[in-house]
């Protein structure tokens, strides 16, 4: 994945939030990309995570990254069209947890071609913030 040295473009806050949660990007994945907020689960992090990569937000994604796996630096492919997340499982991740699992499937589009990338991931909570690990299983 290329990532461009441009900085990222935030859709407006009242736009449909990447993440197809259903809320607006202002209400939703906004208040963590944009304002700072943490996510307070594991889930919402994934979906913040997401829209990351939907609007090309390299350094979101690797401040959520947590230390011990995230890797220098991160290229992203312009050329990926992030279309739809759906959360498939999650186990552990709440307010009150230290470690979470969710299962997603992403909905994608490269070169004319739809794909889905599915996959197990693994998190932790440190010093109140969620932060992405790596891939399980």
């Amino acid at each position: 994945m290329a990532q461009t040295s441009e900085s990222p473009e935030s859709p407006a806050p009242g736009n449909r939030c990447p993440c197809t949660s259903g809320l607006t990007f202002g209400e939703c994945c906004g208040r963590r990309i944009v304002d700072g907020e943490p996510a307070p689960t594991a889930a919402q992090l994934m979906r913040s995570r997401f829209t990351a990569f939907a609007i090309g937000d390299a350094p979101y994604l690797l401040a959520t990254w947590h230390a011990s796996t995230r890797p220098r630096e991160l290229d992203l492919d312009p050329e990926i069209r992030w279309l739809r997340l759906d959360l498939l499982r999650t186990e552990q991740g709440g307010p009150l947890d230290r470690t979470g699992v969710v299962e997603f499937a992403a909905y994608y589009r490269h070169d004319g071609e739809r794909g889905i990338q599915q996959e197990v991931s693994s998190f932790v909570r440190e010093g109140g913030r969620w932060f992405y690990v790596d891939a399980v299983g």
